[in-house]
């Protein structure tokens, strides 16, 4: 499921997709909906959200932080950075 999630998204973020639907995304991941709960990835669509102007996400993104650990938090970052290049 969270693969198809993800290539849902790949599909519509071509048509400059608004951060709401990003920051549903974080919720989705750090809440397990419909998806297995990860934090790296909640962290990742937060991160986009709120380089998008979402400014829930940009709250969750901080709460989400302070539950991980550098390192937890650099691969959510580089996530997000590939995410951007590639889209």
């Amino acid at each position: 499921m969270a693969r198809l999630l993800e290539l849902e998204v790949a599909a519509i973020g071509q048509a400059n997709m608004a951060g709401d639907i990003f920051y549903q995304l974080g919720l989705a991941y750090a809440y397990g909906r419909d998806v297995d709960a990860d934090r790296i990835s909640a962290h990742k669509w937060f991160n986009l959200a709120a380089a998008r102007g979402n400014r829930d996400a940009v709250a969750c993104r901080q709460e989400l932080a302070a539950e991980m650990n550098a390192d937890e938090i650099a691969v959510a970052q580089r996530a997000a950075r590939e995410w951007m290049t590639s889209h």
